[in-house]
């Protein structure tokens, strides 16, 4: 599974690459802030509204050159937008790099898990990557493009190749495997599967927000500078990395429900502690403490998705990666206009709330069927049982 962590860290570095660059297009190239806004608008909606279809496409054909093809496309192009000088040319790129993500999420998705073999721990591994590539993003981009300008982007470009060119290599080695993957193991549950859908946009509204939030409560509530509040967020997402991986292995031990029931509520005194902590320095550890807490269903609601839509694992990482996440993140400027009238205290308060919703769409969870894992040796040896039952 380290090729999809890799790969996965790599492709969504491209995602967190885009607001990270953003600001110095602004100083740069003298953008106005709608022209920024649109700017990040051109990734968001190449990355998320072609993720369900892409999915759907993925669980038709095997098309096993799309994961890497839609990584470099996702790199060249984020890395090409610095160079060119025409607004409406960056703005093309942007969205051909949200294209290329929105090609390598269901298809990464799919064969990552056939890769996983049923095992919710390696699918975080998986899933952690891409937690991982968003978080380095800015501490990579910002330093280079503050040296260099705003051309620095194309340094960038290289990563995206070369990985493009490793996953390729290791989906040939697999394509055999991937030919002789197991029949799905009884019907698609569209039900549970909506279910889930709706609790991985409540999580999403909660990342996104204390995403955007944190740093600016730290500043605003707790009179940090912005370098602390900087350290706050990293302590978030640090966190979110941990609580990714912590997720899968407890789901192999426990089951995949209990796990999100377990996260969901977990989360609600989580984010209490950050918002009502007096302390900003004990408050960071509760930061780390959040950022686990609120990433614990992450992976496992991914691989639960498929376990729902055992005939469409593309379209279940479609939905439970990109657009499910995405109409979280829409949910950002509602929280922006609570700050701009009531505080950034205020919005950590409704975040500590959100997560209840959460969980009550955890206790709805149906418990997935058990299934045939679907790696290399049950694939082979499913494959050989339909032979007999042919003959």
């Amino acid at each position: 599974m380290r090729h999809w962590m890799i790969a996965h860290a790599v492709d969504d570095f491209y995602q967190g690459l885009v607001p990270a660059s953003i600001p110095f297009f602004v100083l740069d190239r003298g953008y106005s802030y709608t022209a920024a806004a649109g700017l990040a608008l051109a990734a968001t909606l190449g990355s998320s509204l072609p993720q369900p279809l892409t999915g759907v496409i993925a669980d038709r054909r095997p098309m096993l050159w799309l994961a890497p093809a839609g990584l470099a496309l996702a790199g060249i192009a984020a890395g090409l937008s610095g160079l060119v000088p025409a607004y409406a040319v960056v703005w093309l790129l942007l969205l051909l790099s949200g294209l290329g993500v929105a090609a390598f999420h269901p298809a990464a998705g799919r064969d990552a898990r056939r890769d996983a073999g049923g095992s919710a721990a390696a699918m975080s591994l998986f899933a952690a990557g891409g937690s991982i590539g968003f978080f380095l993003a800015p501490a990579l981009v910002t330093p280079a493009l503050v040296t260099l300008g705003i051309g620095a982007t194309a340094l960038f470009i290289p990563p995206a190749v070369l990985m493009a060119f490793v996953l390729s290599r290791h989906q040939q080695r697999r394509r055999v495997a991937a030919h002789a993957a197991a029949a799905p193991a009884g019907p698609d549950r569209w039900v549970a599967f909506s279910l889930l859908t709706s609790l991985e946009v409540v999580r999403s509204i909660v990342f996104f927000g204390m995403n955007t939030f944190i740093a600016l409560f730290w500043i605003g509530h707790h009179g940090a500078s912005p370098s602390v509040g900087g350290v706050a967020l990293t302590a978030f997402l640090g966190g979110g990395v941990l609580g990714t991986l912590l997720g899968g292995r407890l789901a192999d031990r426990w089951g995949e429900v209990r796990v999100i029931r377990i996260g969901s509520a977990a989360a609600i005194p989580a984010l209490a502690l950050v918002r009502f902590t007096p302390n900003m320095w004990i408050g960071l550890v509760c930061a780390l403490v959040a950022g686990v807490a609120v990433n614990v269903p992450f992976a496992v609601l991914v691989k639960l998705g498929q376990d729902y839509l055992p005939a469409r694992p593309g379209t279940a990482a479609g939905v439970t990666l990109g657009l499910a996440v995405t109409i979280g993140g829409m949910f950002a400027p509602l929280l922006g206009a609570i700050a701009d009238r009531w505080g950034t205290a205020t919005v950590l308060g409704v975040l500590c709330v959100v997560p209840v919703v959460a969980f009550a769409l955890s206790l709805a969870l149906p418990q997935p069927r058990r299934q045939q894992p679907s790696g290399p040796r049950s694939a082979a040896a499913a494959s050989g049982g339909s032979d007999r039952s042919r003959g």
